[in-house]
């Protein structure tokens, strides 16, 4: 029988400025700057068909990690998101503000569903931890 216990093993995003990454990243959602490092040409090539070098730089705590590669070329997204669960929403709506990140608050029904969107226009569902830890699966 497979192991049904999957945990993310990392999320990996293009973004075009290193600031930008920096201040969402590291600021908004208080990550630390694991390290930076260089993807060379023929291993991209191997993985995804790109024939250039390209710089990465991980951001992490001990439940995320995020690697984000740095290119000139701008990502296009549709219905392409990550939920995030925090134990205080409204410290990140606040740090959102403080630093020009748009937040969302989305009416369904009886629910207000809460979505920040970075520089890199990357959407986030923000949602709240229990006393448990656990994300709420609705």
């Amino acid at each position: 029988m497979i192991d049904k216990s999957v945990k993310a093993g990392h999320i990996a995003l293009q973004y075009r400025d290193k600031k930008d990454a920096e201040t969402f990243f590291c600021r908004v959602l208080g990550l630390n700057k694991e390290k930076e490092f260089t993807l060379p040409a023929s291993l991209g090539n191997s993985i995804f068909g790109i024939d250039k070098d390209v710089k990465i730089i991980v951001y992490s705590n001990e439940d995320i990690r995020f690697e984000i590669f740095f290119t000139e070329e701008k990502s296009h997204t549709i219905y392409d998101h990550i939920c995030l669960a925090l134990k205080n929403k409204q410290e990140l709506i606040n740090s959102c503000k403080e630093h020009g990140i748009e937040v969302k608050n989305i009416k369904n029904g009886e629910k207000t569903i809460l979505f920040i969107k970075d520089f890199n226009g990357y959407l986030y569902e923000i949602k709240e931890m229990s006393k448990n830890k656990e994300m709420d699966k609705k």
